[in-house]
């Protein structure tokens, strides 16, 4: 890396960012170490352009190709992601690899079999108000020659909520934007995941607040797997049903995307390769550029001279946005996405293709000898390198993850000592479901899960107008840990599945 003196001004931002602790003011000035990688990371961040890539590697420098960045590692240094060094001109996982016992204790203890499953589920159990009365259903029996105790309730829960995964590329609105019912606000969309947009519904402030009613339904309706008409503020409308195709603006997305743009193009880079010379998979996350990218290079791609519209993340990677165009993009003509073409690289009669990562949409050009493109028939190669993108793809489809904290009240109908009933959940000598379903119990404090509610019974979950949703949580451990928790034993009766207990007995 090679530092312009006279466009530097000692911000020190490369000195911030620099991932190797490789560069340092002098003088107000910025000095590049010896244990610089030439990731780039300073020049992303140099606002004057003071910052530039030597054209030479250093001498007995190695470069890395186990992510984009493609650092070229001097001896006895570490590259950008702190995980590969060069001995002896030879890269070198720094960590070893671990083998299952070497992690063990950081992973922590499963339920042991006999508990994963309870004797019976909270659904139709009824729910256990005032909480210092024992459970509905407080049920003993044996499984696995193990002395069993599951414990169950319709637990009122105002801290609760819904996360809504839509798989689409197709724009919802704007991260940060209300999730309307009708007027009344229920959520709002937050940060997209992989090929999908997300919406957070509920929590205790909205369910506390003005508009909880609608809230308390709204999270009741998805949890119970019924369509559920919604608006974004400056949005979509979207009506979602869990395991159900989304509609959005009246129209229902066939698929999610493979992958991400250069995913994409790491995917099918063989076949891509051969329908045409350059190839651009347009993505509002990371569109790619075929002859820059890695898995281009690899497969022998040649350099176009294509330039593109958007910001250069690492070599044919690059930052789209969003919109209502191609992948999601801003680009409705997809030929707008190249700004210009380097003549003296480029061919004459080079085949560009641009497509999305859906490969559901596709467009070829050729290069003119006097540089402009024109568009022709998708060759047959092509079309097969689009079938098989979309044949990848997979269908567009509507999923919610239900969240709930039981570390309150509830627990009394549990045990005489609630906070021994969390250690337990956290220590998993007792195991926590949601009819019958498995459940992810966040780490830290009290006692909050995540269900898949596309695994749970629909009809389950119930709404009321304190306001909160009522959930079917079943709480399963052995005898013994129940006993030492001060578990109501009084309440306890016998289970076998040949006589299923009665809860108004």
């Amino acid at each position: 890396m090679i530092v312009d003196l006279e466009k530097c001004t000692g911000c020190g931002f490369c000195v911030r960012d620099c991932p190797v602790g490789a560069v340092r003011l002098v003088k107000k000035k910025a000095v590049i170490k010896e244990s610089c990688t030439d990731c780039g990371a300073c020049i992303r961040v140099c606002d004057p352009g003071a910052l530039v890539r030597e054209d030479v590697p250093a001498a007995g420098a190695v470069q890395c190709d186990a992510c984009p960045i493609v650092c070229w590692i001097k001896p006895g240094y570490i590259g950008a992601c702190h995980r590969y060094k060069n001995e002896d001109k030879k890269l070198v996982r720094v960590t070893p690899l671990h083998t299952y016992d070497m992690v063990s204790d950081v992973v922590g203890p499963d339920p042991i079999e006999a508990i994963r499953r309870p004797l019976i589920t909270a659904i139709g159990a009824g729910t256990t108000y005032p909480d210092c009365k024992p459970a509905p259903a407080i049920v003993k029996g044996k499984k696995r020659d193990v002395d069993v105790v599951t414990v169950v309730t319709e637990a009122p829960l105002s801290y609760s909520g819904i996360m809504v995964k839509i798989d689409t590329d197709v724009p919802v609105g704007e991260e940060g934007a209300p999730v309307l019912i009708g007027k009344r606000k229920v959520g709002m969309v937050v940060t997209e995941q992989y090929g999908s947009k997300m919406l957070s519904i509920g929590g205790v402030n909205l369910l506390t607040g003005k508009d909880g009613f609608a809230v308390a339904r709204t999270i009741t309706d998805i949890a119970n797997q019924k369509p559920v008409r919604l608006k974004i503020e400056g949005g979509s409308k979207i009506e979602v049903q869990v395991g159900q195709t989304p509609i959005i603006n009246g129209q229902r997305p066939d698929n999610m995307r493979v992958g991400c743009g250069s995913a994409t193009l790491g995917l099918f880079a063989p076949l891509l390769l051969e329908s045409a010379d350059e190839v651009i998979i347009l993505d509002s996350h990371v569109t790619s550029l075929m002859s820059e990218h890695a898995a281009g290079r690899f497969v022998g791609a040649r350099p176009s001279g294509v330039k593109l519209k958007f910001e250069q993340s690492t070599p044919g990677r690059y930052f789209g946005d969003h919109g209502e165009g191609w992948g999601g993009t801003s680009i409705i003509k997809p030929v707008d996405v190249i700004t210009g073409i380097d003549c003296t690289v480029a061919r004459v009669g080079m085949r560009i293709l641009i497509t999305e990562t859906t490969g559901q949409k596709g467009v070829m050009f050729e290069l003119n000898d006097d540089g402009s493109l024109v568009e022709i028939p998708i060759s047959e190669n092509a079309r097969k390198a689009l079938k098989a993108i979309s044949s990848s793809c997979e269908p567009s489809l509507v999923s919610a993850i239900y969240m709930g904290g039981t570390g309150g009240s509830a627990r009394a109908g549990v045990t005489l000592y609630p906070v021994k009933l969390t250690q337990a959940v956290h220590a998993a000598k007792a195991n926590l479901t949601v009819g019958g379903a498995p459940v992810f119990v966040l780490p830290g404090g009290g006692i909050n899960f995540l269900v898949d509610v596309g695994r749970v019974k629909a009809g389950s979950f119930y709404w009321t107008p304190t306001p909160a949703t009522i959930c079917p949580i079943e709480y399963t451990m052995e005898l013994k840990d129940y006993e030492e928790m001060g578990g109501h034993l009084e309440a306890m009766r016998p289970f076998t599945a040949k006589k299923p207990i009665s809860v108004v007995d």
